[in-house]
């Protein structure tokens, strides 16, 4: 019978994908910050394909929150998601300490220049500098043949990805699809924060996106037009405090006045005291119930 394994040492996880590797198994890795849910368990199916030995990293990060972010308060319960991973045959999870992956005196960081200068990078400074150093570092000790990660956070994709190539990482980068609630809501592990009527304020995001969806499939390509569409949309509640609407090219994510080429519809906003963000890359199927 098949038993998952939990490894918390640094030295341990690189041995034992030494080992795989020398045996000629390939590796996948999902990368998380636990608290599970059905989006994380989709991308795990996933790679539970792509590779011999899945592996599922579960570390709450500490270098990409910036003060006054959710460090402490961010959920964390590794008994259930540890049931969670289980249930979708993870083979691995590694659960390192901080005091490992950040020793004393540690100084060594990633930074991404050109693609973390927008959206995010912009209200969250530092944080794709701690995103870039941990999956550098997740890669460097799970050594994955292909790493998976949801397209929900698409910025942090591109950003992986540029790290990729510009370091000459040997290692697959594979965006899956955002997974949604039943009434559109993108899954997140913050979504437990929502108040009743926050969670149904926080609707208005995906419905904007859809209106967004729906004026170009009706030929507008001006992005102006589209924002102006999408920004009354999300400023029309009063639990909705809206941070950014932007539309950016899908590589560089620099804006974009005009949709001739693949382009992202990002969005961040504030319900109450949570942050949440969403996304639509124009041209994709896109279906919510609004």
């Amino acid at each position: 019978m098949r038993t998952m394994r939990i490894i918390q040492p640094v030295k341990e996880m690189q041995a034992f994908c030494d080992h795989l590797r020398k045996a000629g198994k390939t590796i996948s890795l999902v990368p998380t910050m636990g608290y599970l849910h059905e989006g994380h368990l989709k991308l795990m199916r996933e790679g539970k394909k792509r590779g011999d030995c899945l592996v599922v990293s579960i570390y709450v990060n500490p270098t990409q929150f910036s003060a006054g972010e959710d460090f402490e308060k961010y959920p964390r319960d590794i008994e259930r998601d540890s049931g969670m991973a289980e249930s979708v045959g993870v083979d691995v999870i590694f659960c390192p300490a901080s005091s490992d992956m950040y020793p004393e005196h540690y100084q060594t960081f990633v930074n991404v220049e050109e693609a973390t200068q927008n959206l995010c990078g912009l209200s969250r400074p530092g944080h794709f500098r701690g995103v870039a150093t941990v999956c550098c570092k997740l890669f460097n000790i799970v050594k994955p043949h292909v790493a998976i990660f949801g397209k929900k956070d698409f910025q942090q994709l591109a950003v992986i990805r540029r790290m990729v190539e510009d370091l000459n990482m040997d290692v697959e980068i594979l965006g899956m699809p955002t997974v949604r609630e039943a009434d559109g809501l993108a899954m997140s592990s913050r979504n437990a924060y929502l108040q009743e009527k926050e969670r149904e304020a926080a609707l208005i995001l995906s419905c904007s996106l859809l209106q967004a969806k729906k004026l170009y499939d009706d030929g507008q390509r001006d992005t102006a037009g589209i924002l102006k569409v999408v920004t009354d949309s999300l400023e029309s509640s009063l639990l909705v405090r809206l941070e950014y609407a932007k539309i950016c090219d899908v590589v560089t994510l620099k804006e974009v006045t005009h949709l001739g080429g693949a382009a992202v519809l990002a969005l961040a906003v504030r319900v109450g005291a949570t942050r949440l963000i969403d996304n639509y890359v124009f041209g994709e199927t896109f279906d919510v119930p609004c």
